[in-house]
């Protein structure tokens, strides 16, 4: 059967659809030069040659409307590898439609520079939650959060937790009790300092995964400090060293 199919695959492409497609590669000046159909094989017993209309009235067109005339009079084989390749480009632009402008970014222009990319990396320190309040992203390009005591640059990641991103309300603000809930609501957030202490083991396993995400995919700044606690001096020495290990 496979030799059988090739060889009236390979017949039709040497007769009347090789013949046309020849036709249009002879298009010159445009006009296109229908010589080669109708001659040979294909012609009628009555002498006359077979000169579908369609590509007649291609030719008397010109340009390439004669040629695509000429191609969709090629018979059902040529049409149909016409539609696959239309469908195979229709399929690749839905590809990139759907992934490609993803690594866009969203909401900027092209060519436009990230917030990410334009700030240059926040020297280590330590946050009162007032201070933390003050990188939600609204006023400040920069954007923080804290998750078990620990706070993390996710400017980045904007997107998400930019003032328009579906995690926005964690921005300026201990996360944790939100993160481990599973809430997104205000109820989520305290305005003084939350210890956790009423969380279940469960939801503090949560929180400790989403600490260990969150170092892994942004910056290590500092910690949340306690009411009362006296903030850390880091070294530049230290700040450097705890870079290069996120690096």
């Amino acid at each position: 059967m496979g030799g059988a199919g090739r060889g009236v695959g390979e017949g039709r492409g040497r007769g009347r659809g090789g013949r046309r497609w020849r036709a249009v590669m002879a298009a010159d000046d445009g006009n296109v030069k229908l010589g080669t159909l109708g001659s040979g094989s294909d012609s009628s017993s009555d002498g006359s040659s077979e000169s579908p209309g369609g590509a007649v009235a291609a030719a008397e067109g010109g340009g390439w409307a004669a040629a695509a005339l000429a191609l969709l009079t090629g018979g059902g084989e040529m049409l149909l590898n016409v539609v696959l390749v239309a469908l195979v480009l229709l399929g690749a632009y839905r590809l990139w439609v759907r992934w490609g402008r993803r690594g866009l970014g969203s909401g900027a222009g092209a060519g436009e520079e990230s917030p990410a990319a334009s700030l240059p990396r926040m020297k280590k320190r330590d946050f009162s939650l007032e201070q933390l309040r003050q990188y939600d992203g609204s006023h400040n390009p920069r954007i923080l959060l804290a998750v078990n005591g620990k706070v993390f640059d996710v400017t980045k990641g904007s997107k998400f937790y930019g003032p328009a991103g579906p995690y926005g309300i964690f921005a300026g603000r201990d996360a944790s009790r939100g993160l481990a809930t599973f809430c997104l609501d205000k109820d989520a957030l305290r305005d003084e300092y939350d210890d956790l202490s009423d969380l279940n083991a469960v939801q503090m396993e949560s929180v400790r995964e989403w600490e260990m995400q969150f170092k892994e995919k942004y910056d290590y700044v500092g910690r949340l400090l306690k009411p009362g606690e006296e903030p850390s001096e880091y070294t530049d020495e230290e700040d450097t060293k705890d870079h290069s290990k996120q690096d």
